[in-house]
């Protein structure tokens, strides 16, 4: 799911990966709505607001929302940097950086954000670490797909779905109808575990509040132990018909 690239990677490792990712984005999401009443899966609005307040003069509301933009630009720039330099070590396992730290952050954020909540601490630290988190899985995802998949905003998301289901009218050869096909039910995939994963989120947070994240950092850290475990065996069996 996270460890092939290039011709090896299959529809089956993009339905997985996007699976996967898009649920905990929209756990993340709902988490940080109802927690500290902040999106923290895209900077979209962010920038939105950061006008609104700039043009009525609320400069340090207009720089909180300079500071999650920026928050979400870290994360990405960071989880680049580590693939980057894993792949210029020649590491095969490129995307265990970007998701230790994610699963860090969750975690983190899971077992002490009720506290900090509770105690006094500003609900723009607990948003700027979420937005942080989105902003390593997205360019994680980014980076493993080859731009194929993105699981923590939806406008394009759904703009590309309408484009593609007005194309599959018109593109009727076979080939043509494929390609459409699986690009769309990848889109799909991503929409229908985006929504589910706010939807589990939310339930969860009834009862959890911030504790939620230690469900999607559990999640996350099952993927990566299962992947890791899997691509261990898949080794061992090849060395074993070398023999």
């Amino acid at each position: 799911m996270f460890r092939h690239a290039g011709k090896a990677r299959t529809f089956k490792h993009n339905i997985r990966l996007a699976g996967l990712l898009s649920l905990i984005a929209g756990m993340v999401n709902i988490s940080g709505v109802l927690s500290v009443n902040t999106l923290t899966t895209n900077v979209t609005g962010h920038f939105a607001f950061f006008a609104e307040q700039m043009e009525r003069k609320q400069y340090s509301l207009a720089f909180t929302f300079l500071l999650y933009i920026s928050a979400f630009f870290l994360g990405s720039f960071l989880s680049s940097f580590m693939t980057e330099l894993s792949l210029s070590k020649g590491y095969k396992a490129i995307h265990v950086g970007p998701m230790v730290c994610e699963i860090a952050i969750l975690l983190l954020l899971g077992i002490a954000g009720n506290q900090m909540l509770h105690y006094g601490v500003s609900g723009t630290a607990i948003a700027l670490l979420l937005l942080f988190a989105m902003g390593l899985q997205n360019a994680l995802v980014t980076n493993v797909s080859r731009s194929v998949v993105r699981t923590t905003h939806l406008t394009g998301l759904f703009t590309d779905l309408g484009i593609e289901l007005a194309q599959l009218l018109f593109y009727k050869k076979p080939e043509q109808q494929e390609v459409l096909r699986r690009s769309v039910n990848l889109k799909l995939v991503i929409i229908f575990f985006f929504f589910a994963g706010c939807v589990i989120g939310g339930y969860l947070y009834d009862s959890l509040a911030l504790e939620t994240l230690m469900v999607a950092s559990g999640l996350l850290a099952a993927a990566l132990i299962y992947d890791t475990l899997k691509f261990r065996y898949y080794r061992l069996l090849r060395g074993r018909h070398r023999v």
